[in-house]
């Protein structure tokens, strides 16, 4: 059964040092076959530490919750905010969507919408994060409800976007749906 101890600087607030424990015990989890039960993760706070030459009271900034960061910009796109959108978003973000279009810009991923539907909601089942270095990878899924250019109205569309955040900004949206199948239809 593992214990792990996390040594902190003062100055974390509660919720991010429940963040990190959370988080821990799931890393250890996926590679110890433990029970949750079983996985113990605490923290020690120390008032000064010392490396390199320097003395340290104070650990950085933590990051800001990137499901957080993802949910906002989709709810600013949804309302075609686009300026609270783009300050979610990294100077050189890149958007892929179905049929390998790839855009940089929010104005021209609308303008290429227009003539895919006429409007459009996301309805959100989940929000999933995995860490890769200094990326969180978001997955969100859920479906798509709107209405086609000529009028008629379509739901139950299923999609996935997956978006790495870095720094609290969006560096990358990569979008999978059933929205042309359902077109055809």
């Amino acid at each position: 059964m593992p214990v792990v101890s996390i040594t902190l600087l003062p100055g974390y607030d509660t919720d991010t040092q429940h963040r990190m424990v959370n988080r821990v015990a799931n890393a250890v989890r996926s590679v110890i076959a433990t029970p949750e039960a079983g996985t113990t993760v605490f923290i020690n706070e120390v008032s000064t530490y010392r490396r390199d030459g320097k003395v340290f009271s104070g650990g950085r900034d933590p990051h800001p919750v990137a499901s957080d960061v993802v949910n906002a910009f989709l709810e600013a796109m949804q309302a075609r905010d686009l300026e609270a959108a783009q300050s979610f978003l990294y100077p050189h973000f890149k958007m892929c969507f179905p049929g390998g279009v790839v855009m940089h810009s929010l104005p021209d991923m609308v303008a290429w919408a227009q003539q895919r539907y006429s409007r459009m909601a996301k309805q959100y089942e989940r929000f999933d994060e995995s860490w890769q270095g200094d990326a969180t990878v978001v997955f969100c899924q859920g479906t798509l409800q709107g209405q086609w250019p000529n009028g008629e109205n379509f739901s139950g569309i299923r999609f996935l976007d997956r978006m790495e955040v870095v720094d609290g900004l969006i560096t990358r949206q990569d979008v999978w749906n059933d929205l042309a199948e359902h077109r055809q239809a």
